[in-house]
């Protein structure tokens, strides 16, 4: 007698509503399996009434989990995503810490930066000196542009030109004879296409100087993808 009314009271455990609603399963009302022991006496309904209700919850926790291993991999997924798609890169002139400079010379070649402060996708190439673009995005670029002739009176040619696949988007000119050193910075932000060339040219006759204080840079980095 003790066992049947253990039983019962399990059962009104089991009949009491969980708020669950908000994870949009509904629980089927429990229905007797009439016209075979269940039937017989009391204590046997209670007993297919409470094994109905185990069932009930063994379907639900199943169909939870499974929707919360579908999320997971899809966050999973997404993560990976966001982990791959990570472009950044921050060079300088030179990587030893002698004062020199880089040009002039008599034709426009590309600026090849050697000290790399981070490469984040390997995407930039200190043998070549360009930025090869990993995938489509909006790129935010930024150029830090400085030049000493020596001697005020001496001519100073501090000038770069950014080039995406050798047409110029944007540079900065300086060349006079009054300034000593002279230093600008350039910022833009660029649509560019997967495998496009982004490189840093300096002009004819145009100079830049630099130490470890690091004054020339170019650097770039994914704002967000496009696909």
């Amino acid at each position: 007698m003790r066992a049947v009314v253990l039983l019962c009271l399990l059962h009104a455990a089991l009949s009491t509503r969980f708020p669950w609603e908000g994870l949009d399963y509904k629980f089927p009302e429990p229905v007797l399996n009439t016209g075979n022991a269940c039937d017989t006496d009391h204590g046997s309904q209670c007993c297919c009434a409470m094994l109905q209700n185990v069932t009930m919850l063994r379907t639900y926790f199943t169909t939870a989990l499974d929707e919360l291993e579908e999320e997971y991999s899809q966050v999973q997924q997404s993560l990976n995503t966001i982990e791959a798609s990570r472009v950044a890169f921050s060079v300088a002139l030179f990587s030893d810490s002698d004062t020199r400079c880089y040009g002039p010379e008599t034709a426009a070649i590309n600026i090849i930066y050697k000290h790399v402060f981070i490469n984040m996708g390997d995407a930039y190439s200190t043998d070549t000196g360009i930025f090869t673009v990993p995938r489509p995005g909006v790129y935010s670029l930024v150029l830090t542009v400085y030049s000493d002739a020596g001697a005020r009176g001496n001519d100073l040619a501090a000038c770069v030109s950014l080039h995406v696949n050798n047409i110029p988007k944007v540079g900065s000119e300086d060349r006079n004879r009054q300034d000593q050193e002279d230093s600008t910075t350039i910022a833009v932000a660029l649509h560019l296409r997967a495998m496009d060339n982004v490189t840093v040219s300096l002009p004819p006759g145009c100079f830049l100087c630099d130490d470890n204080s690091h004054y020339n840079t170019f650097s770039a980095f994914l704002l967000y993808p496009i696909e």
